[in-house]
């Protein structure tokens, strides 16, 4: 029997130096998706790769061997050794590995609670794999309810309302002070993170920016690439400011590069229009003085990040809610996996019943000189309609277990009717779906790390 097994590093277990270099890109991941599923032992793959994780989703018949096989296989991209990172991994399997993916999806693994952009990054690298034809009936099933849980989650709650870090608190602050982005014209002093990030956003929102950058050229040339913008000197400052709408600092200067006396020429320059400026830097790169100049909206990391805590403050009351909506829908998954997990042994029950019939039907063959063939064919329907009806009620009982105690229903059918001594093939599959379920148990102890 085929189980779902999911591996991957995050945000939670692994540096950002560590996660890139295991990152999938959209063309790596389907030539590794290929490489995936050329071990024997993996039938299905789906690889989901984005700045904050990697996890790859798998239908595999050993799951042990194909743990040990992927550890490889993500150890070669990322060119270390498996022993290195052996310890950033995660492994899960069957419903714990589909509860992973349905909060993945949901957004309640992001570092952002909530955040929208990993729903769309799950179905971006599903369709992926689709596409390429590594999906099968497993993987499209975990995977179309995962969609439609996030979905769910995203519509019933409130959890990915409201702005919940310093880039996107940024963006609504200029949205609320100008409006519209689009052709909106954006100065951005620095090349850091928290600067890409907030150009980032800016850029989706239609803005256009200008980076200043004095050492670090080359990255604020790479940075202008990527959002469609330019690159300005320090010196040029001031005529950039007199054009600009919205100003962000983010460098890490140890003092305060806008003050009152530039930038009230620079207001005077402008004619009266308003000039909003966020300052993301610590220390500030905006003299706090300068929001007393007309026409001039200051905002520092503290106005931005208090609003940061109300909105995660409302998306953690928020999570708890959508926790019951992915445990809800998990049951679902677990029901449909169980009766998966039940068929070998109904498989088998089945197959000893007829057996049963074919057997007393020859042992009493020599009895039956006088019957017409007509009569003996019902003696046979009648024998096999008693056999059906005797096991109709298990066989439903069987197919509807909740989720952990499928195994041991299924043990207890195999030893009452004596299954896992049977010859015929349906009880070797039995067998298989016995050992297969033990693992599941043992997997379900063990907590996601």
């Amino acid at each position: 029997m085929s189980e779902l097994l999911a591996l991957g590093i995050s945000h939670k277990t692994a540096p950002v130096a560590l996660r890139e270099r295991v990152a999938l890109p959209d063309g790596r991941a389907v030539e590794f998706l290929r490489e995936v599923v050329g071990d024997p032992e993996v039938h299905e793959a789906v690889a989901i790769s984005t700045c904050n994780r990697t996890e790859v989703y798998l239908v595999v018949g050993d799951p042990v061997q194909a743990e040990t096989t992927m550890l490889g296989m993500l150890a070669r991209q990322a060119g270390i050794r498996p022993t290195e990172l052996a310890e950033a991994i995660y492994a899960v399997r069957n419903c714990d590995a589909a509860r992973h993916l349905y909060r993945v999806t949901a957004g309640l693994e992001s570092m952002i609670v909530g955040e929208a952009e990993v729903q769309g990054q799950v179905r971006r690298a599903y369709e992926l794999a689709l596409e390429a034809g590594m999906t099968g009936p497993l993987s499209n099933r975990v995977f179309g309810a995962a969609l439609a849980t996030g979905k769910r989650v995203r519509t019933e709650t409130a959890v990915s309302e409201g702005a919940a870090s310093v880039p996107s608190v940024a963006v609504e602050a200029a949205v609320e002070a100008v409006g519209d982005l689009r052709e909106r014209r954006v100065v951005i002093l620095g090349t850091g993170e928290m600067a890409e990030l907030t150009a980032q956003a800016l850029a989706a929102r239609g803005a256009t920016p200008t980076f200043i950058a004095n050492r670090r050229r080359e990255r604020a040339l790479a940075m202008a690439e990527r959002f469609g913008g330019r690159v300005a000197s320090l010196d040029d400052m001031p005529r950039e400011l007199e054009a600009a709408d919205i100003f962000v600092g983010s460098t890490a200067s140890p003092h305060p590069i806008v003050g009152d006396d530039e930038l009230r020429v620079v207001m005077d320059a402008r004619g009266g229009r308003p000039l909003v400026l966020i300052d993301i830097a610590v220390p500030r790169d905006v003299d706090p003085v300068c929001a007393e100049l007309p026409g001039v909206r200051l905002y520092d990391i503290d106005d931005l990040q208090a609003v940061v805590a109300r909105n995660l403050k409302v998306r953690a009351a928020e999570a708890r809610e959508a926790e019951a909506i992915i445990e809800e829908e998990i049951q679902r998954f677990a029901g449909w996996l169980g009766s998966l997990e039940a068929l070998p042994t109904v498989a088998a029950l089945r197959h000893h019943g007829a057996d049963i019939v074919e057997r007393v039907l020859a042992e009493n063959e020599g009895k039956w000189e006088s019957m017409s063939d007509r009569d003996r064919e019902r003696v046979e329907a009648v024998a096999r309609a008693v056999m059906s009806r005797l096991l109709h009620e298990p066989t439903l009982r069987m197919k509807h277990t909740g989720e952990g105690r499928t195994h041991a229903r299924m043990q207890l059918a195999r030893e009452l009717f004596g299954l896992d001594g049977d010859a015929g093939s349906a009880g070797a599959e039995a067998q298989e779906g016995d050992e297969t379920s033990a693992e599941v148990r043992e997997l379900r102890r063990r907590p996601p790390r």
